[in-house]
């Protein structure tokens, strides 16, 4: 890889965030976007998750000067709401599997990736009665190269080029060690509190970057 990811990211796994409780979500993604200034990708599984959290915690984003922008939620196609976003600095956008897949947005228009949790395949996936004949362990490796790639394409969001920073924070607890992999080589995400997740990511981004060489 081009990128030092080591230098260049930060990744954090939140370990005590209640599961289930649409207040304690919509609580993480407002105090994380906040903390980043805004440029940030929230990401759902769900959208009734996604219109949810948006619901709760657009009033006080746009009160601090944050647009929030939403997919399922604005009167935009994707590509019009990348855009947007792209063109707002500060703004955050919340989308589900195509803005994990396709947005391209370099520098710090996009400096915080959020994922709501572990982004299992639905049984729906597999033909059930195709997973009905497999293996146990052979439908789990399935579930779990899905997992990976899409873990893998939602942190690839962070660093398109060179000069990129970037956050990235899961806020599911039940992440399986043995998915650890989606994460490039440096990038090994830490267990930590939503409270210390918010205090890095807002001293991460604050810093400094560092002189890239030859400069």
């Amino acid at each position: 890889s081009p990128f030092d990811y080591a230098a260049q990211t930060r990744a954090f796994i939140v370990t005590d965030l209640a599961l289930g409780s649409l207040d304690a979500l919509a609580a993480a993604y407002r105090a994380l976007f906040l903390a980043a200034g805004g440029g940030a990708l929230g990401l759902f599984t769900a959208i009734r998750r996604l219109q949810a959290v948006h619901a709760r915690i657009a009033p006080e984003l746009e009160a601090a000067g944050i647009m929030l922008l939403g997919q399922h939620v604005d009167a935009m196609d994707n590509a019009t709401l990348v855009d947007v976003f792209r063109t707002e600095e500060e703004s955050c956008l919340l989308g589900t599997d195509a803005m994990r897949d396709g947005v391209d947005v370099p520098g710090r228009a996009l400096r915080l990736v959020v994922f709501e949790k572990v982004p299992w395949p639905r049984p729906d996936i597999l033909p059930r009665e195709r997973r009905a004949h497999l293996a146990a362990g052979a439908a789990g490796d399935f579930d779990d190269r899905i997992a990976r790639l899409r873990l893998r394409q939602a942190f690839g969001r962070l660093i398109r080029q060179a000069s990129d920073r970037g956050v990235f924070v899961l806020l599911d607890r039940r992440m399986p060690s043995r998915l650890l992999a989606a994460f490039p080589p440096g990038v090994a995400p830490a267990r930590v509190g939503l409270a210390e997740a918010v205090r890095q990511t807002r001293a991460f981004l604050a810093a400094a970057p560092p002189a890239l060489p030859g400069k």
